[in-house]
């Protein structure tokens, strides 16, 4: 090419003519709106006839919204962003999408929002895929029977209220009473499996939920974990949206084959976000003031969990949920809403609190619908009547409260009883393996635990539990291999819990 051909392709004459000649873009329509009214956490946008429920709106401001409510006129959007960036006249644009929300192994790790977004200050997140928030239940026909337990190392649930991976399990009690921490827990104890899990922290405060990532990591499941935030400083709209985007992120892992374990605290806040949201867009009330399709919402969050066939993708989805009552009182309309959805309930009890029994799990309240088909055979074998003695014997506990003259079969009924429920005591973020259970349960149940103060109990408990992972590693693979104990086997772990009792009975065996 001659410097006169270069120079005449370079002119400014040639770029016009260039641009001339080349086909012009085609129309592009766009339907544009405009903000009739603002409110905490909401607006009223005018002009968008033809908006759809639950698309996503883009205001000028920045900030996105979902179309929640449809009116001649008016659209009820929720804000999904600060409210007091959106001004009344702005324009608000259509996008034809739904909220959809950040999928993939790079969440992994991190601490995100309701939508996938980093919120832990260690940059972006290599994550280009995305699914939408909220997605149709599986099929019946994509379901299968929950058969395979989860394992929460937590005594009193893996022997008496266990739970299977598939299972949605309510976790119910008042505030203070260990909710938290038992889900925590459950979580720390996937150390040694290959679960994913996810923690959905919905109007929880900040410290708190800095307080459980910090117990994540330092319990070396940061790497398996994705912890989500929708705090009480952010939009009520975020928090109405947190719980279904981390079902989604769910859905993506069991898609692969992978079992995944969430936990929902709390969705008492989750329900309070949309109460306050309906009343603001003036929707009408219902029963303490929370509208008329507050039981769908969480029925169809809820119905997202199961274990599902390889058609499917093979995978599960187990589901804790979390809800706060208020004096007990489990006849409140949320905690009735989601007993009746959920395959059972861990209900925690203020009087054992008070009472210092940790983890504070009322047995007798407490039932797992499904989780004692997917119990294992060796627990089913070693703790099957346990429900039963520690119902007779708080029976025998409230009668002998009126001073009543007792015999000694019903005084050494009482003081087995007082054992095997001292035997269940556990300390916070202290998650224990299936063997080392079944140890200590065998030797409650014969005795070994009859007459120790609180203290010698888990002085007992620690030495159990050390010679139990020392001697009995083959024990332990058959119990994960899901194989009956037989009678030498009992016989082992009876021996094992005598021996650790004359340790703890011989002058030195502070230090056995």
């Amino acid at each position: 090419m001659t410097a006169e051909q270069r120079r005449t392709r370079t002119s400014p004459d040639a770029v016009v003519k260039a641009l001339l000649d080349s086909p012009s873009p085609g129309p592009r329509l766009s339907e544009i709106g405009s903000v009739a009214e603002v409110g905490d956490g909401i607006a009223i946008v005018a002009g968008l006839e033809r908006a759809l429920s639950d698309e996503l709106l883009q205001f000028a401001s920045g900030v996105q919204g979902i179309v929640l409510d449809l009116e001649p006129g008016r659209l009820g959007v929720v804000l999904l962003g600060p409210s007091d960036r959106v001004t009344v006249g702005e324009s608000v644009l259509r996008t034809h999408k739904v909220v959809s929300a950040k999928v993939g192994h790079a969440l992994l790790g991190r601490v995100v929002d309701a939508l996938g977004n980093p919120q832990d200050g260690r940059g972006l997140i290599k994550s280009q895929a995305t699914r939408p928030v909220e997605m149709d239940a599986p099929k019946i026909l994509d379901r299968q029977a929950i058969t395979r337990p989860l394992a929460t190392g937590i005594k009193v649930i893996d022997a008496a209220v266990p739970v299977g991976l598939g299972q949605r399990q309510l976790v119910i009690g008042d505030r203070q009473t260990g909710k938290t921490a038992l889900a925590v827990d459950a979580i720390l104890n996937q150390k040694s499996s290959d679960l994913i899990c996810i923690y959905c922290a919905i109007g929880q405060r900040g410290d708190a939920v800095a307080k459980v990532v910090g117990a994540i990591r330092e319990g070396g499941m940061s790497g398996r974990t994705i912890v989500m935030s929708a705090g009480d400083e952010d939009a009520a709209g975020l928090a109405y949206v947190a719980p279904y985007a981390a079902l989604t992120m769910a859905e993506h892992f069991s898609d692969e084959g992978r079992d995944v374990l969430v936990v929902l605290d709390d969705l008492t806040h989750h329900a309070r976000s949309y109460r306050e949201l309906s009343l603001l867009l003036r929707r009408p009330p219902g029963r303490e003031a929370f509208p008329g399709d507050i039981f769908y919402i969480h029925a169809r969050l809820l119905e997202r969990a199961g274990q599902f066939t390889q058609k499917a993708g093979g995978g599960s989805i187990t589901v804790l949920p979390v809800v706060e009552t208020q004096a007990e009182n489990l006849s409140a309309y949320i905690p009735t809403n989601l007993i009746s959805i959920t395959d059972g309930q861990i209900y925690l009890s203020p009087r054992l609190v008070r009472k210092n029994q940790f983890p504070a799990v009322d047995l007798g309240v407490s039932v797992s619908r499904v989780g004692g088909k997917a119990q294992s055979k060796a627990f089913r074998s070693v703790a099957g009547n346990l429900r039963v003695t520690l119902s007779q014997f708080e029976e025998l506990e409230d009668f002998a409260r009126f001073g009543t003259r007792l015999d000694e079969a019903t005084r050494a009924r009482l003081t087995r009883g007082a054992a095997v429920r001292a035997s269940l005591r556990q300390a916070e973020r202290d998650p224990i393996s299936a063997v080392e259970q079944l140890v200590v349960l065998v030797t409650a149940m014969d005795g070994g635990f009859d007459g120790l103060s609180e203290a010698d109990s888990f002085r007992l408990m620690a030495a159990i539990r050390t010679v139990a992972a020392r001697d009995l590693d083959d024990l332990a693979r058959r119990i994960s291999a899901n194989a009956a104990l037989d009678d030498e086997d009992r016989k082992r772990m009876t021996m094992l819990g005598q021996r650790a009792r004359q340790a703890l009975e011989e002058p030195d065996g502070a230090n056995a």
